[in-house]
Order: structure tokens, then C-alpha cells, then sequence
């Protein structure tokens, strides 16, 4: 034991202690899709007044040495701090361009803070059914967790991403070692599975089809070992009829590992799987939207593909699930908690054409990211 000792300690003395700097490119990645305006800003850009308050956040981490506690107390945003970031979101451009910069940043690190105080303190979560830290608060595994994420970022790496402020880093940490990466998992979505069908759009007639899609709502199985419930099959069967119908030129497939807890199931996987193995239904033909957890971002979500897809914004698309996750849907309930959740609503709710039916009309609002979940921004 000595010996071996003796030698790290000889290995040690002659190898550079993090001398180079290496990037994680699926922290890079989860940073640009959660923060892409903050992470984007250039410090010595920055005002005089915005770098003092910079230098001065650095100054609060560096006191707290190796405590990680204080150091997830000591990146908090305080109302002031966003103030000042904000005054940076002026382009030049237009009064809307930079209030809708201006509210980007404000959304963003709201959305940093509250990573920092679930994932880094334990605090209760938006959706506590199905989110928040492996490690329950005050517990000894979410001390050892937030423990290695505050050493994630004395590595070194991820300068790019988190060059602004620290604090990013430590977000983007938290979420890692809690092996939440949700949100770029199936990513670019205009790739892997989805590739055929986006391919197809580009040459696509639209005007040949009632509507541009039949977005098709998921639903969790009730246990762990379930990869698709009874209500997904009632769900993907309708589809398989509406698309053979010739209503639309794809099936948007939505919903993401969600219900129960710790599912490993993608329900927009599975379902996609049932309409090519069970009905024929052709693989360009389906778009998976693997990341909506609630029916708020079933829509919010399918509408940005659409848009990805170039497919016209002043045409219907028809949401499909069951009489009852329909009815919630066409209620003014529906709308409420759209406007609580996401700030605006994902589009517009038509006629409602059947039990298993509704129109839906995209609204260009929905590509506005939501850092507040996430899993699914």
C-alpha cells in the first residue's frame, strides 16, 4: 500500500494537474438548450456595472472554498442581479427584438435558479410526481450529489457554455449527476428516427391533405415493466385508422419517459413501434416528439416540429386520445393551465370532430424555451 502510494504521488508530481481544458459536448449541448441566450453572452461585452456585479458573484463562490452548500446558496440570481443581466439584452435592432431578449433572460435564469434550488437543495419541484433529485432533501445522497457536482466544474471544461457565469455550470452539473439529460436526449430531432419524414416534408404537397398532422397524445402505463398501456394502444389504433383515412401525411407521436417514476418506456417510441409493427403504418409517415411530459407540451411540442417542418402555420392539425383526455383538452381548464404553465397557449382548440378528435390550430409562440422544466424546455 505504501509502495502504490509513493507512485501516485511520483505520477502526480510530474503530470500537469488539469493543465488542459476539455469540453463535454453533452453539457454543451443540454447549456444551449436550456440557456441559449444567457449561455451565449460575452462577459467582456458586458456593461462596467454588469461586470462589477459578475466579479462580485465570483467573489461570494470563492469565500465558500470547498462547502458546496454555499456554493449552490451563493449562484442563486437575486431579482437585482436578473435586472442587471437583462439591460444587456439590447440589440439594436428593434424594441421587440430586445423585449423579447429582455424576457428570454429574465425566463432563463429563473429557470437556473430554481434548477439550483431543487436539484441543488431539495426544494419541492413543479411537477413532484415525476421530477426532482434522486436524493431527498437533507439526506446524505443529495449532499454527496451536489458534493460532485460542485467539483464537476473545478475540472475544468465547459468554459464556452458557462463562460458568463459560473452558476451555469453548477446547474448544468446538477442535472448530470441526477442523470436527468432529458431534454437532449433524442436530439436533433430533424435526425435518427425522424429523418425520413422530414425528408418527405421538404418535398411535401400539403394542400393534398386535410390536415398537416394527427398529433397523437400519449398515455403512461401504470408500472415499470408495462411499455405501452392500454389507453396508448386505444390511442395508436384511432391514429392507424385516421392516417389510412388519408386525413393527414403524418402522425405526430408525443410523449416522453414519464409515467411511472423512473420508466425507461418513451411512450412516443413505443407508440411509433405499435403503428409500424401492429398496422403497416409506414416509417416516414411518423414523427416522434419524445420529449412532451404533460398535454401542455403534447402541443407546445408537436407545434414546433411542425414549424421545423415547414409545414403551413394557417392549416389544422387534429389532436387524438381518448373521450376524456380529449374533454380535457377542449376545456376551459385547459387553457387556464396553459397560461399558468407555459405563459401563453401552444395554439388554438377548434372543433371538436369526433370523441377521439379535436382541431388544433399551432401558434408560433410555442418556440419559446422554458428552462422552468428542465426536462422539456
Amino acid at each position: 500500500m505504501r509502495l502504490l502510494l509513493l507512485m501516485c504521488m511520483a505520477v502526480a508530481a510530474i503530470q500537469p494537474v488539469f493543465a488542459a481544458t476539455v469540453e463535454d459536448r453533452t453539457i454543451a449541448a443540454l447549456g444551449k438548450r436550456l440557456f441559449p441566450v444567457v449561455a451565449a453572452m460575452d462577459r467582456s461585452q458586458a456593461s462596467a456595472e454588469v461586470r462589477s456585479m459578475l466579479a462580485g458573484r465570483d467573489r461570494r463562490l470563492a469565500v465558500c472554498a470547498g462547502d458546496a452548500a454555499c456554493k449552490v446558496d451563493a449562484s442563486l440570481w437575486s431579482e437585482d442581479e436578473i435586472g442587471l443581466v437583462s439591460k444587456m439584452a439590447a440589440t439594436g435592432r428593434s424594441p421587440t427584438e430586445d423585449r423579447e431578449r429582455r424576457d428570454a433572460i429574465g425566463r432563463e435564469l429563473a429557470g437556473l435558479n430554481a434548477i439550483l434550488d431543487v436539484y441543488g437543495k431539495g426544494s419541492t419541484p413543479r411537477y413532484p410526481e415525476i421530477d426532482g433529485p434522486i436524493g431527498k432533501k437533507d439526506s446524505q445522497r443529495l449532499a454527496a450529489d451536489v458534493a460532485v457536482a460542485a467539483s464537476i466544474g473545478e475540472v475544468g471544461g465547459d468554459e464556452a457554455v458557462a463562460a458568463f457565469d459560473s452558476s451555469i455550470g453548477l446547474a448544468l452539473a446538477l442535472i448530470d449527476v441526477n442523470g436527468r439529460l432529458d431534454a437532449i436526449a433524442f436530439d436533433p430531432l430533424d435526425g435518427g428516427l425522424n429523418a425520413d419524414a422530414f425528408q418527405r416534408a421538404g418535398k411535401l404537397d400539403w394542400s393534398r391533405y386535410r390536415y398537416t398532422s394527427i398529433i397523437v397524445l400519449g398515455a403512461g402505463p401504470d408500472d415499470l415493466l408495462t411499455p405501452l398501456s392500454a389507453r396508448g394502444k386505444l390511442h395508436v389504433k384511432v391514429a392507424a385508422q385516421r392516417y389510412f383515412d388519408g386525413l393527414a401525411p403524418f402522425i405526430i407521436v408525443s410523449g416522453a419517459a414519464v409515467h411511472p417514476r423512473g420508466t425507461r418506456s418513451v411512450e412516443a417510441i413505443e407508440m411509433r413501434r405499435a403503428l409500424i409493427e401492429r398496422y403497416g403504418v409506414p416509417a416516414h409517415a411518423i414523427v416522434i416528439e419524445p420529449y412532451a411530459r404533460h398535454t401542455t407540451t403534447n402541443l407546445r411540442n408537436a407545434a414546433r416540429l411542425l414549424m421545423s417542418m415547414k409545414a403551413p402555420m394557417d392549416r389544422d392539425a387534429l389532436v387524438l386520445s381518448d373521450p376524456g383526455h380529449i374533454d380535457a383538452v377542449e376545456s376551459s381548464e385547459f387553457v387556464a393551465r396553459n397560461q399558468r404553465e407555459l405563459g401563453y397557449q401552444p395554439g388554438r382548440v377548434g372543433e371538436r370532430t369526433s370523441p377521439f378528435d379535436i382541431v388544433f390550430r399551432p401558434a408560433p409562440d410555442s418556440v419559446r424555451v422554458d428552462p422552468l422544466d428542465p426536462l422539456d424546455p
